[in-house]
């Protein structure tokens, strides 16, 4: 009964995480008129699930087995989920991009740390490092992405407006897969630490609980990228997503997660910063700042203090 719970919650999770991740993935296809909303969640989700299915084994074995030392329970994978899951939905309510890796990690932190169990504090400060260094190797790479795009003239001519409408498509398309890898763990990577499923089968059920999360509630945050944070022409939009889809899926195929929206505003500011414009909204901005900092902290107290409750009572 308690792993048919665990299950139902994690699809949950994948669920919430899917519709959340909508905007960095396909927000600046959408706004630049490069697809329309329908084609682009479909895409999204149809992409999603192939990458949690195929491309995520490594991170889940890392998340599931090399952050929490000691037996895992079923009722503190629930806990870590259902925290998780909580604040994601509520971010998405809010259509507030925030981490879902960082949010993940530090409720499974806080649960661990009350329910008497280790901490491979090595492996949380590898992530820590990883999490601040991608904003500004996306920020570099987009710089540099940019200004190759511009010094070549690869896209200025009007006759190559379809073309890079279909690279960027190509681009979202590239983020999309490379989101179903990299966020699927958070949510099904527990079931790897109970021993429920292997890695296969817990991908495969995490990338359903995605698409499905990016066909039902994807919209909002989908609009919320493509309209009220970007400004960028299709040529510095489709730097900027390639540069996110390459960071990310580096960090993949080395067993590592990272934040999707961190890595797309750093790649965003870098092109911006090419062309000498200001390429996101800074109110906008600041508020999302505010996501990331508020996100993990709450997580952690959440996650503890139910995992002391449970444990106490």
């Amino acid at each position: 009964m308690i792993d048919t719970v665990l299950i139902l919650t994690a699809l949950a999770f994948a669920w919430s995480m899917g519709a959340h991740y909508t905007g960095a993935c396909m927000g600046m296809p959408y706004a630049t008129g490069s697809i329309r909303l329908r084609p682009a969640l479909i895409s999204m989700a149809v992409l999603t699930l192939i990458g949690a299915v195929a491309l995520s084994r490594r991170v889940l074995v890392h998340v599931g087995h090399g952050i929490v030392t000691g037996r895992v329970t079923a009722g503190a994978a629930i806990i870590v989920i259902g925290v998780a899951f909580l604040l994601t939905t509520l971010f998405t309510r809010l259509r507030i991009p925030t981490s879902t890796i960082q949010i993940l990690i530090f409720a499974l932190i806080g649960t661990a740390m009350a329910s008497g169990l280790g901490v491979a504090w090595r492996a949380v400060v590898d992530l820590a490092v990883l999490w601040v260094l991608a904003p500004f190797v996306a920020a570099a790479a987009g710089y540099g992405l940019t200004s190759i795009f511009d010094r070549f003239a690869l896209f200025r001519r009007a006759d190559r407006a379809a073309r890079i409408g279909q690279m960027l498509v190509f681009a979202g398309g590239i983020a999309s897969l490379s989101m179903g890898a990299n966020d699927v763990s958070n949510a099904t990577a527990v079931l790897l630490s109970i021993h429920l499923t292997g890695p296969v089968l817990a991908g495969a059920i995490g990338g359903v609980g995605l698409a499905a999360g990016v066909l039902t509630w994807g919209r909002p945050l989908l609009q919320r990228v493509a309209f009220d944070i970007v400004r960028m022409d299709r040529t510095m939009a489709t730097a900027a997503q390639l540069v996110q889809a390459v960071v990310v899926l580096v960090a993949v195929s080395f067993g590592y997660f990272t934040s999707m929206h961190q890595a797309l505003i750093g790649a965003m500011t870098g092109a911006g910063l090419a062309r000498g414009q200001r390429t996101i909204d800074t109110g906008v901005l600041l508020g999302i700042v505010r996501g990331w900092v508020i996100g993990p902290g709450a997580a952690f107290i959440l996650a503890y203090g139910a995992a002391w409750f449970s444990r106490t009572v």
